[in-house]
């Protein structure tokens, strides 16, 4: 997906928050703002927007001296996340479609990103999904629900890619891969994270943290962008991604920059901004779990006859 007009107030407003969770005096985060006003103009309309970002973010780590400014931020996640794993699990298990119900509670978990939006209550978002988690969903919009092609993708598979999103929303993943290995027990998982930390995306250490390593084999993508680049990927990952018989691919900066590659994805996240909300027809909010095979993204609103 190609970068807009409208996604570069979202740059500034990110390297702001990320200058300021990363303690910046006034004075360097007017410099960090500077410093990216004078390099977007050279920066290609036609890279994604996770491409931008790693310039964005190579500047508030440069001018700040933190490579990591959402580290406590990443931690608190997902212990609060860790904290109410049982509860979640035994909805998972209660539930009459195990396997739909992990699948929606894995898209709300996508909820937790500090790119796309940083004032929120973490508490009490995880509170709504368990909320919606209990009565099926509920007033949750799924514009598109591929679970039919889901279901049936991974019947026919024996390796499973999953690629992490955020951290907290780990714990999320993590109960989702349980279900499916308890499902199709001969089914190997990878589970894929960022290389270095940028924004709140998962980390080794942040999929360890999780869990993740009980029900899957962890893996570096190699990518430092927050979107899963292919450009970027070690050899390691990208034979893997080739071989893959199932690719899940969890939030909006996977979407933005594999919503066109040749390789059958499912996409799984929350729609959380205009840009990626006008790309695959719906509204800002719904949840999304799109099976992409042709390489082409979703033409706007078509997706109203798969619901």
């Amino acid at each position: 997906m190609k970068t807009f007009l409208d996604c570069i107030p979202c740059f500034y407003r990110q390297a702001l928050e990320a200058a300021r969770l990363a303690g910046a005096t006034e004075e360097n985060q007017k410099l960090i703002l500077d410093e990216l006003a004078a390099v977007l103009p050279s920066l290609p309309m036609s890279s994604s927007p996770p491409e931008i970002a790693i310039s964005i973010y190579s500047i508030v780590n440069r001018v700040t001296g933190k490579d990591d400014p959402y580290r406590e931020l990443k931690d608190r996640s997902t212990d609060l996340a860790l904290k109410i794993y049982g509860r979640l699990k035994t909805i998972v298990k209660k539930s009459g479609e195990p396997l739909k119900t992990a699948v929606r509670m894995a898209i709300l978990g996508n909820i937790i990103d500090y790119g796309t939006q940083y004032s929120f209550s973490l508490e009490d978002e995880l509170e709504n999904i368990i909320s919606f988690s209990e009565n099926s969903g509920d007033g949750i919009n799924y514009a598109v629900f591929d679970f039919s092609d889901f279901q049936q993708k991974l019947e026919k598979s024996k390796t499973l890619l999953y690629l992490a999103d955020n951290a907290g929303e780990t714990v999320f993943d993590r109960i989702l891969i349980e279900t499916i290995k308890e499902i199709y027990p001969g089914l190997g998982v990878f589970y894929a994270v960022k290389e270095k930390p940028v924004i709140n995306d998962a980390v080794m250490a942040d999929a360890e943290r999780a869990g993740i390593s009980v029900c899957a084999r962890i893996l570096s993508s190699g990518s430092c962008a927050p979107g899963t680049l292919l450009s970027l990927c070690s050899p390691e990952f990208l034979k893997i991604f080739e071989n893959a018989d199932t690719v899940i691919s969890k939030g909006q900066g996977n979407f933005e920059v594999l919503n066109d590659a040749e390789k059958a994805i499912f996409f799984m996240f929350k729609a959380k901004c205009a840009v990626v909300a006008r790309d695959i027809g719906c509204d800002i909010g719904d949840a999304i779990l799109f099976y992409k095979q042709d390489g082409g993204a979703l033409p706007p609103r078509e997706n109203e006859k798969r619901r």
